[in-house]
């Protein structure tokens, strides 16, 4: 049965994703631009590559597909990526209901569900001097009567320039979180993680009903429309339970982009906690990112959940960087 057709392809690709396009030359040979895709018309394709800009005939198109973003180190891809362009690749793990671009920030809302769907990404350069850029990002946040806030990423012992603005208008931190990375085939698998007797595990590619009423986002005890939209929006992503008898006791949910698998929505029952099922939970997303070529895992975590880190280092995780919230006052 024939795969999809190159046109197909190029119609999933977005904008300002990284993307290698493979196209035919006059002479009848062929060649690869690899770079950041940055327009794309009816007719024809933009790719920035290192070397400028090359504009190729969607009728020349013989194949294209997202990549990762490069090195910016020499170490594994899980340790080697950026800061930035680890939280490019993190923000098409979650992505909002609304998004506009300022430059290389990403003012992204969702009626108020999630921070990573209600916060301006601040990374790249917002092409206007910071105060400016500030000033866009209060605009856009009231003109949708939410709270303007600003995803702020850095070293986790360096500075963020950003953050000096937000500080001089009084924005206040919220949530500092870390990121951790691991390689994929370095995670334990489902079958080093046994689980209780009288428990098992149950997966799809939707949030059913069950993982939903366990899912409970900043206490709230219903997932609204926006949220289960926003849980799907990822490239694919796998919804993972387990349960004991009739009862979803542990959630977690897995979602893909090229080369990256994330983990997210990690949560247990009081009453089955330090019983492994975390470790379950994890292999099981591991598993899955493995079967589908995901060469790095990364998660998300609360700076201060020293439980939630140490069974995050326990199966390989390390850190890569920190970011955390500012808001308006």
């Amino acid at each position: 049965m024939p795969g999809p057709s190159p046109t197909h392809l190029v119609r999933e690709l977005t904008v300002g994703a990284r993307v290698v396009v493979r196209h035919r030359l006059p002479d009848g040979s062929a060649t690869d631009a690899l770079g950041d895709l940055v327009c794309a018309d009816d007719t024809t394709l933009t790719v920035a590559t290192r070397r400028g800009e090359v504009v190729v005939a969607r009728a020349d198109v013989l194949a294209a597909k997202a990549v990762p973003p490069p090195p910016a180190r020499r170490a594994a891809p899980h340790a080697a990526i950026g800061v930035e362009d680890l939280e490019r690749v993190m923000a098409e793990h979650w992505r909002p209901l609304e998004r506009l671009d300022l430059g290389g920030w990403r003012l992204r809302a969702s009626e108020g569900f999630t921070g990573r769907a209600n916060s301006a990404l601040a990374v790249g350069d917002p092409g206007v001097p910071l105060v400016r850029a500030v000033a866009v990002v209060e605009e856009f946040y009231a003109a949708r009567g939410l709270r303007p806030q600003v995803a702020v990423a850095h070293e986790v012992d360096g500075p963020s320039g950003v953050a000096d603005v937000l500080d001089a208008r009084g924005w206040t931190v919220l949530t500092p979180t870390l990121v951790m990375t691991a390689a994929t085939d370095d995670l334990p698998g489902a079958r080093d993680a046994s689980l209780p007797d009288g428990l098992h595990v149950e997966t799809g590619p939707a949030p059913d009903d069950a993982w939903l009423a366990q899912y409970h986002y900043q206490g709230s005890p219903t997932v609204p429309a926006a949220g289960r939209r926003i849980l799907v929006s990822a490239d694919e992503q796998v919804f993972v339970r387990v349960v004991d008898g009739a009862r979803t006791v542990a959630i977690a949910r897995g979602s893909l982009s090229p080369g990256w698998a994330g983990v997210t929505a990690v949560e247990t029952s009081p009453s089955h906690r330090r019983r492994g099922l975390g470790r379950r939970l994890l292999a099981e997303v591991a598993d899955w990112a493995r079967e589908r070529g995901a060469a790095s895992t990364y998660l998300q975590v609360q700076a201060d959940n020293e439980a939630a880190r140490a069974l995050y280092a326990g199966q390989g995780f390390g850190v890569h960087h920190a970011y955390h919230y500012r808001v308006a006052p």
